[in-house]
């Protein structure tokens, strides 16, 4: 992974620096709401590219709601780390993920969908989140998320998560069965 760019973002939710990663093909960001902080318990959220949420506004997910949610915490607090990872389709990509609406739409969950194309339950790896964190020289860190793979994965390379701090958005009728897959087969904490 390398650091290519730094440059300030101003926002809805606030002014932000945007740091740029190479990590081979993929590229990843960070926003940092405040250079003068405190490296024990930095508030992060690590979001997963969704263009079908983030940037198209799907309702089949909450992605957009939990990436809305954890910039205004990071506005409140005047102070964190949203991390915006190159893992689109939890690290199928977008053609794959696409292919995987379609089999939601016939009637799989997004579990099934996924196993059913040849991939795993999640194909994320957060490592390279955690170079991003140890970048900044950050090592503890208020976690904003509902999935215990992220705290796990971000504790093997050793980044100790002191609170998980929960990111949660109201079910629709569009993306209920998404969410209650991801908590029944997925070990959300929703």
């Amino acid at each position: 992974m390398e650091h290519v760019a730094k440059a300030k973002l101003p926002t809805r939710f606030g002014d932000f620096t945007i740091h740029a990663f190479v990590e081979g093909t993929l590229e990843h960001v960070a926003l940092i709401r405040c250079e003068h902080r405190s490296h024990s318990g930095v508030p992060v959220r690590i979001h997963s590219q969704c263009l079908t949420g983030d940037a198209l506004s799907s309702k089949k997910c909450d992605c957009r709601d939990q990436l809305e949610a954890a910039m205004k915490y990071l506005e409140e607090h005047k102070c964190g780390v949203l991390i915006y990872l190159d893992q689109e389709g939890r690290g199928i990509g977008l053609s794959n993920k696409i292919k995987a609406y379609a089999l939601q739409d016939q009637g799989r969950d997004t579990v099934e969908a996924n196993r059913e194309l040849g991939f795993c339950d999640d194909a994320r790896d957060f490592k390279v989140a955690a170079d991003i964190l140890k970048f900044f020289e950050i090592t503890e860190i208020k976690l904003m998320t509902n999935n215990p793979k992220k705290i796990e994965d971000l504790e093997k390379h050793g980044i100790k998560v002191v609170e998980r701090i929960p990111i949660i958005s109201k079910p629709t009728k569009y993306n209920e069965k998404y969410l209650k897959t991801k908590k029944e087969k997925m070990n959300h904490k929703l």
